[in-house]
């Protein structure tokens, strides 16, 4: 079934929309507005050329600074590019299993494996916990935030990546669709949404683990994702601040201002 989300780019992986989701009071994100993506290292001129036209406008990078000096963004000349990592190394380990990294560096197959952690699972539930907590990671999304709320004119559309998309872009993901109002089960089924239209990419990248179970479902682990890992968020959030929204205002600095702003310029 062919995934009406997913734009339609020659390079690019887990590229897509969050216009049409709607929120508990009704209204409807505008499409063509913000979109969510893995790297924009290997795009194609006709790749550049469809996101020209798509409108785009400003380019949020949530990458460290080795994963953005591996393989840099390609984006349109008139893109405003925005460099704004999450972390300061990439504890996600997606780069460790990204073709576009690989492609840069091409030794990259063997580097690096030897620390695969041996329970990706539990690897990904602690990054999700300490995301909630680390300075830079609220830093990033509040700078992600202050773009939102730039991003108001007609015509003109945000994308935000790191390396995978769907960790730390799922969480900008989620960030972003809380303070519009969406509800929490299609907050969920966006950010699992990665599962399905990177299905294709996980199962080659599993291949030279088929041999060892446990490496295989550790990757496996490390490469999707799983309302395990969200739920681990939950449990901080709720620590921290009570709720997601009050994490938004407490934590990220959101204001009630911002949040209505934030309104006018993606709902409909």
């Amino acid at each position: 079934m062919k995934n009406n989300r997913l734009l339609n780019l020659e390079a690019g992986r887990n590229f897509r929309e969050l216009g049409g989701y709607q929120t508990k009071d009704g209204n409807t994100i505008k499409y063509h507005k913000i979109i969510r993506s893995a790297s924009l290292g290997q795009l194609t001129d006709h790749d550049l050329n469809f996101l020209t036209d798509y409108g785009l406008k400003y380019d949020i990078d949530f990458r460290s600074a080795d994963e953005q000096q591996k393989v840099p963004d390609r984006v349109p000349e008139h893109v405003e590019y925005l460099f704004d990592p999450v972390f300061g190394v990439d504890l996600t380990q997606a780069s460790k299993f990204d073709d576009q990294e690989k492609a840069a560096t091409p030794d990259h197959n063997i580097e690096g494996l030897a620390d695969i952690p041996s329970d990706g699972h539990e690897n990904m539930c602690n990054t999700y916990r300490e995301l909630i907590h680390l300075d830079s990671a609220k830093k990033a999304y509040r700078i992600f935030f202050d773009k939102l709320l730039e991003n108001n004119q007609a015509d003109q559309v945000l994308l935000f990546h790191c390396t995978a998309g769907k960790d730390r872009t799922g969480m900008g993901a989620v960030f972003f669709m809380t303070a519009l109002g969406v509800d929490r089960q299609t907050i969920l089924n966006d950010y699992l949404m990665t599962n399905e239209v990177t299905k294709d990419f996980v199962e080659e990248q599993l291949q030279p683990f088929t041999n060892n179970p446990l490496m295989y479902d550790s990757v496996k682990a490390l490469m999707q994702v799983s309302p395990d890992y969200l739920k681990a968020a939950d449990e901080e959030v709720k620590k921290e601040a009570g709720s997601w929204i009050n994490y938004l205002q407490t934590q990220i600095k959101v204001t009630d201002q911002e949040i209505a702003d934030l309104k006018k310029i993606y709902l409909q």
